[in-house]
């Protein structure tokens, strides 16, 4: 019942000319934009197109029924390509023949290859032979394309483009002639393909090393040089899951896994290669004991492709590139210019009490100044720099946060950026585009209007589409200058079956935390037969954050188990809490800074109060809570916090114990200690709270879920929950979720109505126990025999 909630431009041949396509309940239409000559039109009348398509592919098609494919422009910008399925067999090709295990399945369903020329709107079938070969994802291009780069055994490689030819035709083909870079490459300490939670055990482990794989190299502009990152992760302990239902035999996936508070550490190493001879020079850039560094790479422009073929440079000149070098414990972070001769010098130095966040500098004057961005005085702003790291000015100040800056006109010296909370009597999240010269002064609003605004700028800056929305309003887009000048508008939203069926948007509401100032900001969800006389019970759906909050802002975005569980009989919402979302001040997202099991329960607890108090459809009495992964973990903990409180809980994949769960998360949101002893020697210590060490105060309902093979929150996180309860002699629930990842997968349905069932059963009494099937899915999926 929703189609298209937003306008996606593709730019044409990096212009400022673009096309999108946009789908309503008369289908979808394709869309030719030209913001320069303030034009839009269709770029072809879809009732010609599908008579024409018919005639040719053999198969029917309709105005409002055209199922085209990887449309693109040719270069000359004069004709479209695309591509239409058929029902007709015809045989697979030489490459796909060779890898068929069953030989009998020589057969597929005919692609038709199709041109449209735009100016006498014609449509005919071309030949296969003249769409591009996607070229291999692991094919990495010098700047002049002559050799393409890539890793295989944890080595670097590279071919010429005659060889490259052949293995786009043919990935095995024994002729290919490749050169080996180095050969010190190993497992956990390569050069390239070698990922950081690679898993191993499998039967075809020794041929998937002998694979080509993608290496991320940066180059200088003038292609003399490039750089990379090589990581050692040798000394890292594994961590294991066994998948039961995979293959006939359960198999081990064996993986490295950084743990918080752990001695052993990924250690990164800088390279600079010199591309004439292929010789690597390591860059000393060590300051911090383990210590994370990344490269800065250009922004993606049309100088990144030559043709078809894309090329990654790294930010900077021919002589220097940029990195920025961060402490483990995340209070220091450098931002170092590299000189491809070995020597550097840390331009920008943040320095916090708490962890630090850091972002790309935007230069601007050919390189002589940079904006960079930092939270120092408690605010996400903008800084202007010399390139040799002398400060300037402070360009943007206040209590708002600045998130990315999306062009600069060198003609008027201004730049653009995204902020929000700026907007007074505003929601604070609610993101808007504003423009200011880097003399400073004060920003102007580019879209305004009480909405948030998801910003989508071209290449050259000139243009931005704005698609704008709440949780209460139908999506719009529009397009405008980059002076904020309205050029036109260009889609709002078709939601009109979805009122048809009696939805109504969900309600957005502000409370306040439990310190009674700090303003809370969430959204309220109505079952569709919503009876103001009657009562209902609360549901929280929650996430802790502290890098997001699970409070929808614009409409359509991640709705779904919210928007379904309310239809159970429930109030659900969805609220913020301190110690969540950056997007404020950097108090607000640090909150929990030390405290990482219980800092954001206040704040959910007094949420559902307040409202209860307002609204006397509310019954206090009856409060379940739900959350997956950190969401997972809040509404146990809750549970077990505020036990009189929350009655039911359904929590999945949560981390219940942080001290088996990822070093990053883990110790850049609580806290790790880093300790130098008399000799100079540098030991980290870490302590957190963990939902197991309170299971003796469990009193209501509590269902555990877990995939049994997820490799983000190890499942053990679950279990060790489930003896911690057993242990305390405790009554609950425990789901095991065979053969799934940290999201559940293909099983992501079952436990909905899983969690749907357990919520109406104890907070409804409205039990289905007698029931075996679940004959909700059943209605949508016919239960296979």
């Amino acid at each position: 019942m929703i189609f298209s909630t937003e306008v996606k431009p593709v730019w044409i041949n990096h212009s400022d000319k673009f096309w999108y396509e946009y789908r309503t309940s008369t289908g979808k239409k394709w869309y030719l934009v030209d913001p320069q000559s303030k034009s839009k039109q269709l770029l072809f009348d879809n009732a010609d197109l599908a008579a024409q398509a018919t005639r040719i592919v053999k198969n029917p098609f309709d105005a409002q029924h055209l199922p085209i494919e990887k449309l693109e422009f040719t270069d000359d910008e004069t004709r479209i390509r695309f591509e239409l399925r058929s029902t007709k067999d015809t045989i697979k090709t030489k490459e796909e023949l060779a890898k068929l295990k069953n030989k009998s399945d020589s057969l597929k369903k005919k692609v038709f290859f199709l041109e449209y020329d735009l100016r006498n709107k014609q449509l005919k079938e071309i030949d296969e032979r003249l769409k591009e070969k996607p070229i291999p994802n692991w094919a990495s291009f010098s700047p002049d394309t002559s050799r393409i780069f890539f890793a295989k055994n944890y080595n670097l490689y590279w071919m010429d483009r005659e060889n490259l030819e052949k293995a786009r035709t043919d990935d095995k083909d024994s002729t290919i002639v490749e050169h080996q870079i180095t050969t010190d490459g190993v497992q956990y300490y390569a050069w390239g393909g070698d990922q950081y939670s690679t898993t191993t055990g499998g039967d075809n482990e020794d041929e998937e090393t002998k694979k080509r794989q993608p290496v991320r190299l940066l180059w200088s502009p003038d292609g003399k040089h490039f750089a990379l990152t090589r990581k050692d992760n040798r000394h890292l302990n594994p961590l294991w899951v066994i998948n039961h239902v995979g293959l006939k035999r359960p198999t081990l996936e064996t993986y490295k896994y950084l743990m918080p508070g752990e001695t052993d550490s990924t250690e990164a190493e800088l390279y600079v290669f010199e591309a004439g001879t292929l010789t690597p020079k390591r860059i000393a850039v060590d300051a911090f004991k383990n210590q994370t560094i990344g490269i800065y790479n250009k922004d993606v422009d049309k100088s990144s492709f030559k043709g078809k073929r894309f090329i990654g440079y790294w930010l900077g000149d021919n002589n220097v590139f940029y990195i920025n070098r961060s402490s483990r414990d995340l209070k220091r972070i450098d931002i170092v210019a590299v000189h491809v001769n070995g020597h550097i010098q840390p331009v920008v130095k943040e320095r916090s009490n708490v962890y630090l966040d850091v972002k790309k500098p935007y230069f601007i004057h050919e390189g002589k100044q940079f904006i960079h961005w930092s939270q120092r005085d408690g605010w996400g702003h903008f800084y202007l720099y010399n390139s040799d790291g002398t400060f300037i000015r402070q360009l943007t100040s206040g209590e708002y946060n600045c998130n990315d800056i999306t062009g600069y006109d060198k003609t008027t010296q201004r730049f653009t950026f995204t902020a929000n909370g700026k907007e007074a009597k505003e929601d604070p999240y609610y993101l808007h585009h504003y423009s200011l010269s880097i003399s400073g002064g004060k920003p102007n609003l580019l879209n305004p209007g009480n909405f948030d605004h998801q910003v989508e700028a071209s290449e050259s800056g000139k243009y931005f589409i704005n698609n704008a929305s709440r949780v209460n309003s139908s999506p719009s887009s529009a397009l405008y200058t980059s002076t904020g000048k309205l050029i036109m508008k260009l889609e709002e939203a078709d939601l009109s079956l979805l009122f048809a069926a009696g939805y109504k948007f969900p309600e957005p509401f502000t409370v306040k935390a439990g310190d009674g100032i700090t303003d809370l900001y969430g959204v309220m969800y109505k079952p569709f037969d919503f009876d103001s006389t009657r009562v209902y019970p609360l549901v929280e759906y929650v996430y802790p954050g502290p890098q997001t909050e699970a409070v929808n802002k614009a409409f359509g975005r991640s709705m779904d188990r919210i928007d379904r569980l309310a239809q159970m009989g429930f109030i659900v919402i969805t609220v913020g809490n301190r110690g969540g979302h950056p997007s404020r001040s950097k108090w607000y997202h640090t909150y929990g800074y030390g405290n990482l099991r219980d800092y954001g329960l206040e704040d959910k607890k007094v949420a559902a109060e307040q409202l209860a108090d307002r609204h006397p459809f509310i019954d206090i009495t009856r409060v379940g809570i739900t959350g997956h992964s950190g969401g997972g973990f809040m509404s146990t903990a809750a549970m077990l916090v505020y036990p009189d409180f929350f009655k039911v809980a359904v929590s999945g994949a949560g981390n219940h114990e942080n001290n088996i769960y990822n070093r990053w998360w883990s110790e850049r949101h609580h806290g790790v200690l880093e300790k130098i002893d008399s000799k100079g020697d540098t030991t980290f210590t870490y302590q957190i709270e963990r939902n197991t060490e309170l299971a003796r105060n469990l009193k209501g309902k509590l269902l555990i879920a877990t995939g049994d093979i997820d490799n983000n929150v190890h499942p053990a996180n679950s279990i060790r929950m489930v003896e911690a309860l057993i242990k305390a002699n405790k009554r609950f629930d425990f789901l095991l979720l065979p053969g799934q990842r940290h999201a559940f997968g293909n099983m992501t349905e079952y436990f909905f109505w899983k969690m749907a069932d357990y919520f109406s059963e104890h907070l409804l009494g409205d039990s289905k126990i007698d029931q075996v099937d679940l004959t909700e899915i059943n209605r949508e999926t016919p239960l296979k025999k």
